[in-house]
């Protein structure tokens, strides 16, 4: 069964909690990025861990190793269960991450190609590809791969194998649930959730479609 991922990607402290007390019955995690760390602070990770779901670090780290290692460090330090990472800066610093999330018991996924169409300027094609690889080399547990481009997917599965494919861009970006999360492993869903009317609802009509 796919997993369904909330991309908690609000500003304040009051509505992330809302929303997450809200949805968390069906969610399998809960993705926290910057928007919602710098807006309420990373003492956040603690309050929406009381929920009793995993949380993803989504700060797409892109540095050199020593600075890669100290971010991570204060990632799972906070209380997250997995990193993301870019894999563009290279091998060494995807190492400095996937040996740190190993360190403390976590995870580490790396981005291969993102969701948005700028993506397809730098971030596709063969260039996804060899990230893809390095990932898979560096002993990453998976890859991050755009749920808007399906037949992407289905490449950097080839190339991933049994390691875990998380998709963003479904609902608000255009990316279609019933067709992608066949091919995936989590199913990211942050707006379409998070802005409905009845958050609850939405999240629940999304669990239905990743059985």
């Amino acid at each position: 069964m796919t997993e369904l991922i909330l991309a908690l990607d609000v500003l304040t402290r009051e509505e992330a909690l809302s929303v997450a007390e809200k949805t968390a019955p069906y969610l399998d995690s809960i993705k926290i990025g910057y928007p919602l760390v710098l807006g309420a602070g990373m003492h956040i990770v603690q309050e929406i861990a009381s929920f009793g779901l995993p949380l993803i670090a989504d700060f797409k780290v892109a540095d050199i190793p020593n600075t890669n290692r100290l971010i991570a460090e204060h990632v799972f330090q906070a209380g997250f269960s997995a990193i993301i990472a870019q894999g563009f800066t290279g091998s060494d610093s995807v190492e400095a991450c996937v040996e740190t999330a190993q360190d403390h018991g976590g995870k580490c996924y790396v981005v291969s190609e993102m969701s948005h169409p700028g993506a397809l300027e730098f971030l596709s094609g063969e260039n996804a590809v060899q990230i893809a690889e390095m990932a898979i080399a560096c002993g990453a547990d998976g890859i991050i791969a755009p749920a808007t481009r399906p037949e992407r997917v289905r490449v950097l599965r080839e190339i991933v194998g049994d390691k875990k494919i998380l998709s963003p861009g479904v609902g608000a970006q255009g990316g279609d649930a019933s067709e992608i999360a066949p091919l995936i492993d989590g199913m990211i869903v942050g707006r379409s959730i998070y802005n409905a009317e009845d958050p609850a609802q939405a999240a629940e009509e999304y669990s239905f479609v990743r059985r």
